[in-house]
């Protein structure tokens, strides 16, 4: 009898537009080398850079929010786990699950950690400092860490924020899981040297808030500096969904260009000669720093940006939050080969130190049987988690069935 898989996904993976697509592919994987028959399910609407699942042997499911139809589904599919996309999924569908596939291993994936980034944001807005201690006052955060307590198992992309969880809400390990993004071998033979490359570039989707403020920042606080000591570099902006605000900042006479969606993000960084991410706040890991290490492009982030992949006393560039240092920083980056080459082999060694698909295939299979044969003593011994699905499932279950009446 063959096991299953059951993703709820929060939007249909698009690995060409975000890190988190990329993510979600690589759970995937991870699940079908353990046998499993993966099948995907969304209420959210396909669009044109939808991956095919279907190509790679996943099922695929549209579901709809506040519907028993969702209770047939799943009581016919029978799902051995059942993984929610973010803690909005699991709020929405983890009473469902619980009430009619109880014994179903219920895994979180957050991606990133939803109240630190927000909370963040909410800081850099209101122009103040940002306190982590704040967040046991954040009604996101309640949301979310509830979430997690309602799972099993929560798998997390950043040891910071694994810290985080640990020291400021006092969750158990035991409940959490360090799975980040990774990478197969790095193929240097096909990444282009210093005297090949030319130009800056940044790249990220404008769905995600932190990217369009830091292309902000580059515009408004950077880029003119940079230009004046290099005319003749020109910097590039792709990001899946650009609105019509990043559209606008498009400036062919300041060699400002806006392209929105990179056909090929691999080739677009690595045929620059610096990628520049001053990210003011965000969560989780950064894919497109991740990515310009595996192809050789070395980086100029904050302190924000490195989080969870590195630190300040090791990168494959510079790591400041002062953007008249980070001036200065992509200046001598881009005009220096020896030092370019040097921290480009910072990269290479973060990548292979850190981030190896084979370091993390073994560990997560451990971590799942452990929980599939443990899972009432695992369930028993987290007393909050059955607190809150006694009570929050309720509410949230007279609440959608409140909705579903409405609707008919």
């Amino acid at each position: 009898m063959s096991k299953i898989l059951l993703i709820i996904g929060l939007v249909w993976p698009e690995p060409k537009s975000s890190a988190a697509g990329t993510r979600m592919l690589q759970l995937i994987d991870l699940f079908k080398k353990q046998d499993f028959d993966v099948v995907f399910a969304s209420a959210a609407q396909e669009s044109d850079f939808s991956f095919d699942l279907k190509s790679i042997g996943v099922a695929t499911q549209k579901i709809k929010l506040n519907s028993s139809s969702f209770d047939e589904f799943i009581t016919e599919l029978k799902p051995e786990i059942v993984l929610f996309d973010r803690y909005i999924i699991e709020e929405q569908f983890g009473w469902r699950v619980h009430e009619n596939c109880p014994n179903a291993i219920r895994i979180l994936d957050t991606e990133d950690l939803h109240c630190l980034r927000l909370g963040r944001q909410n800081a850099v807005k209101k122009n103040m400092p940002f306190e982590i201690s704040n967040l046991l006052n954040s009604d996101i955060a309640k949301r979310e860490i509830a979430s997690i307590y309602r799972c099993d198992l929560t798998l997390m992309v950043s040891e910071f924020e694994m810290e985080v969880l640990n020291s400021i809400f006092k969750i158990d390990k035991s409940l959490l899981h360090y799975l980040p993004i990774f990478y197969a071998n790095i193929n240097a033979e096909e990444i282009p040297n210093f005297q090949e490359r030319k130009d800056f570039v940044f790249i990220g989707n404008f769905l995600h808030e932190p990217n369009f403020d830091a292309v902000k920042q580059i515009k408004e606080k950077i880029w003119s500096k940079i230009s004046k000591q290099l005319p003749e570099a020109s910097i590039y902006i792709y990001g899946a969904y650009p609105s019509q605000k990043v559209l606008q900042l498009h400036n062919e006479k300041e060699k400002f260009y806006v392209h929105g969606r990179a056909e090929n993000a691999d080739i677009v960084i690595k045929n620059a000669k610096v990628l520049l991410a001053p990210l003011r706040f965000g969560a989780g890991l950064k894919g497109k720093l991740l990515e310009a290490m595996i192809v050789g492009t070395p980086t100029i982030t904050t302190n924000i940006g490195c989080e969870g992949i590195s630190n300040n006393n090791y990168w494959n560039g510079f790591i400041t939050d002062d953007f008249d240092d980070f001036v200065v920083k992509s200046i001598e980056l881009y005009n220096n080969e020896n030092l370019w080459i040097n921290l480009q082999k910072n990269g290479f060694e973060i990548i292979n130190n850190k981030f190896k698909m084979e370091f993390f295939e073994q560990l997560f299979s451990k971590k799942l049987n452990q929980i599939k044969s443990n899972i009432v003593t695992h369930r028993s011994q987290n007393f909050f988690g059955n607190l809150l699905i006694y009570h929050s499932n309720l509410s949230t279950k007279y609440m959608s069935k409140w909705i579903e009446e409405k609707n008919k």
